[in-house]
This record gives C-alpha cells, sequence and structure tokens, in this order.
C-alpha cells in the first residue's frame, strides 16, 4: 500500500493547527525598534558607530506584522498559544511607544483582553492582567483608556472578590485594577469603589484578637501584599479629606502587620507606614500619633534585625528598608534617590514619588528608562516635562569614543592592580609572618638570683 501523505509537520503549524507564519517577540526586535521608531529618544549606550543603517519603514511594517498575528493568537483555541502571544504582545509594549497602532486595535485588544481574563487559567489571567496594565500605560489618561477601564474594571473587581478563585489571579487582577484604576479614573466615585474592593481584601491579614503579637504567613499573604500596595499607590492621587479618613481607619492597624512571617509583607506594611505618616504631616503639620514610642521600638527592631532563623538575603533588605522608614517616622526625613534615563535625571524626594515609580517599575521593567524618555503620560506624572528631543549627531558626541573608553579602562586597571598589589607583596607577608612569630613565640624566663 502507498504511504499516506503526512500532515503539517512541527516546524509548520503551531499549537492549535495554527500556522507559525509568526516569530515570537525577542530582546534583538525591541533594541532594532526602540532605535529606529523613535532615535530621538534613545540612550546614548545605545547608539552603535559606524553601524548600518537601519530602514526604519520596514522595521516598522515587519514589528506591525508581528504584531497583528499576536494580537490573531489570542483568540486560539489552544491556551498555551493564547498566554505565548500574550507575553510577546507584554514585551512589545512594555519596550517601546506604540499609540498609533494601539490606537487602531484597542477595541480589539480589549475584547482579546477580557476573554482570556474570563474564561483563561490562572497563567493566562495572569498575563492578560499584565497585558491590560501596559494597555492602559500606552494610551494614558484619555477616553480611550475610560472606555478599556470601564470594560475590565467590572471584571477585575469580581475576580479580586472571589474567594474561589486562584490566588495567583486575584493578586494579578488586584495590581491590574490599582494601576488602570490610577492612570485613567477621573470619577471620584469609582476611585472610592476600587479603593473599598482592594480593602476588603488586604484587612483580613489584620490580627483579629488586639491582644495578639504576630502575624502568621498565610497562601494568601501574597494577595494582601498586592492589593496593599494598589491601595496605597490610589490613596496618593486621594483628596485630602479622604485620605484625613483612611489614615485614621488604618494607621493604628498596620503595625501589627510588622509581626508577620512574611519578609515582604513586613516591608510592604512598613513603606505604607511611612507614607501614611508622609501625607498625614502634609494634611497637618502638628500631626501626633499616640503611640510613637511602640511603632519606633517595633521599627528599630526591624532595622537591626540579626534572628538566626531568617534568611541572610531577606534580614539584609529587611534592615535596609526599614532604616528609611525609621527616619521617615521619627525624623520626617527621606534619603533622595537619582534615576537617570538618557541624558536625564529623576529625583525620588518622597515616598509618594518612591510608591508610584516602583509600581510603574515593576510592570515596565527593563523598558522603564525608555518610558521615562518619551511616554508622555509617565513624564506628566512625575512631572519631567515634554520628552527632550535629541538628533543622532547629538547623541553621538554625547557618546565616549571606543579609544577614550580603552584608555579609561585600562587606567583603571592599572590603578585597581596596584591597589592590590599592596595587599600581596611578598615583604608584607614576611613582616605579618614575623609579628605572628613574635605573638606565638614562647616568652623567655629570667633567671631569678637568690640571696
Amino acid at each position: 500500500m502507498p504511504k499516506s501523505k503526512k500532515r503539517g509537520s512541527n516546524h509548520q503549524r503551531g499549537a492549535g493547527g495554527q500556522p507559525r507564519n509568526v516569530q515570537p517577540f525577542s530582546d534583538e526586535d525591541a533594541s532594532i525598534e526602540t532605535m529606529s521608531h523613535c532615535s530621538g529618544f534613545s540612550d546614548p549606550a545605545s547608539f552603535t558607530e559606524d553601524g548600518p543603517e537601519v530602514d526604519e519603514e520596514a522595521t516598522q511594517e515587519d514589528l506591525e506584522y508581528k504584531l497583528k498575528g499576536f494580537i490573531d493568537l489570542t483568540l486560539d483555541k489552544s491556551a498555551k498559544t493564547r498566554q505565548a502571544a500574550l507575553e510577546s504582545l507584554k514585551s512589545a509594549f512594555s519596550s517601546k511607544i506604540l499609540y498609533e497602532f494601539i490606537m487602531e486595535r484597542r477595541m480589539t485588544l480589549t475584547d482579546s483582553i477580557e476573554r482570556c481574563i474570563k474564561k483563561g487559567k490562572s497563567e493566562e489571567l495572569c498575563a492578560a492582567a499584565g497585558l491590560a496594565c501596559l494597555l492602559c500605560v500606552q494610551m494614558g489618561s484619555g477616553i480611550e483608556s475610560e472606555e478599556i477601564f470601564k470594560t475590565l474594571g467590572p471584571v477585575l473587581k469580581k475576580i479580586v472578590s472571589d474567594g474561589t478563585a486562584s490566588i495567583q489571579a486575584r493578586q494579578a487582577c488586584a495590581t491590574c485594577l490599582g494601576i488602570c484604576c490610577f492612570i485613567v479614573t477621573d470619577d471620584i466615585t469609582e476611585l472610592y469603589s476600587t479603593m473599598e474592593c482592594l480593602e476588603s481584601v488586604f484587612t483580613k491579614a489584620y490580627p483579629r484578637d488586639r491582644d495578639t503579637n504576630g502575624v502568621s504567613s498565610t497562601p494568601s499573604t501574597v494577595l494582601h501584599i498586592s492589593a496593599l500596595l494598589a491601595w496605597t499607590l490610589l490613596l496618593t492621587i486621594c483628596p485630602m479629606n479622604e485620605v484625613k479618613k483612611k489614615i485614621e481607619m488604618h494607621l493604628h492597624k498596620l503595625p501589627s502587620m510588622l509581626s508577620c512571617d512574611d519578609v515582604n509583607m513586613r516591608i510592604a506594611a512598613g513603606e505604607t507606614l511611612a507614607l501614611l505618616f508622609e501625607l498625614a504631616r502634609e494634611t497637618d503639620a502638628d500631626f501626633f500619633y499616640e503611640d510613637m514610642e511602640l511603632l519606633t521600638e517595633k521599627l528599630r527592631a526591624l532595622a537591626t534585625d540579626g534572628n538566626k532563623h531568617r534568611a541572610k538575603v531577606d534580614k539584609r533588605k529587611q534592615r535596609s528598608v526599614f532604616r528609611d522608614v525609621l527616619r521617615a517616622v521619627e525624623e520626617r526625613d527621606f534619603p533622595t534617590e537619582t534615576v537617570k534615563f538618557g541624558p536625564e535625571r529623576m529625583y525620588i524626594d518622597c515616598w509618594v514619588k518612591k510608591q508610584t515609580y516602583d509600581t510603574f517599575k515593576e510592570i515596565l521593567g527593563s523598558g522603564m528608562q525608555y518610558h521615562l524618555q518619551s511616554n508622555d503620560f509617565l513624564r506628566n506624572v512625575f512631572e519631567l516635562g515634554p520628552p527632550v528631543m535629541l538628533d543622532a549627531a547629538t547623541l553621538k558626541t554625547m557618546k565616549i569614543s571606543r579609544f577614550e573608553r580603552h584608555l579609561y579602562n585600562s587606567a583603571a586597571f592599572k590603578a585597581r592592580t596596584k591597589a592590590r598589589s599592596k595587599c600581596r607583596d611578598k615583604r608584607a607577608d614576611i613582616q605579618w609572618r614575623k609579628l605572628l612569630w613574635k605573638l606565638t613565640s614562647p616568652i623567655p624566663m629570667k633567671k631569678e638570683s637568690f640571696t
């Protein structure tokens, strides 16, 4: 009998029977497209010397072709294919600005995300929630983003409040709910409603008995942390009268979380306390906290924690954070941080700004610097003004030549070798041996004279 013809091989077809005519979005695509799509915003380090000219139109067309394929694959029958497509879209949205491309397809993207959140399992749902965050970051605070949030907001709230859903899914939806609401919401009632939804989650971490000294970590602890951080982000944009209410409601309960077994919960509670004190003192210069002594004792103990049963990495991270928290509560001080992106600098000089920066850095990852340079919404949030336009010639003058970089590295290498050689000098080694011999050798006894 003649052999039957084989069906499409693996390299021709992917999961779900879909043809693999679209390659996954790679870091190489991101770096090339970032420089070609918006060369005025490129980092000087990314400017290549004597490199071949890139056809920007062809690169843009190729990128859009790939992204269209990913959008189509979000409707595939295979869950793995849908999840891979969502992850590829997340990678693209976090590494470059695609406002015009997304504007034409925002309804399709919103429908795909809604479908994946409603029907997808835990991993697919988390990927869809992350893509929803990036979609709102790309669109900014406009009418289009409000329409996206009106569609996705009720679905996200339902999953966050659903005790039968997986912890990872509820955690991703809580983060997405807070970020999207922060970006798009002008309606104060919607802001309060979202905060109440998040409050109903993280307040379950409060100890029921006031005499309880500690809080044990549970599988839901990661959910409580995400809900608390999302709620704190929204608190930074609340009116002052609402801020006062929230401070009165939570400031005396949050210190109980400092005794939790989970280090991330302790850190989240400590940073939230520092932010609450900062906001309270802004609203009232004479703000007074009754249990200040007890609170500072707890913070000082965490800032100098040396418990042996805790991991060294956790202790180091905890001590670093709580030293800053203690300074904020006791001395009203904040250690200023500097963020460099391209030719610009941003100074983080308060807890409100730090909380906002950490939140967006978490979702944008390595694309945070690029978005700070070119994303109008983020530049407006951090008061950076309009994007700085730099042409290729200016970027080339800012870049250090290869010869100068070689001279600098050589000088640094020589200085480092000279400094290390002092410790490795044989003469220094001999001197240490002589000293050690003198210290360890027996002391000769003097003969006593008898008269």
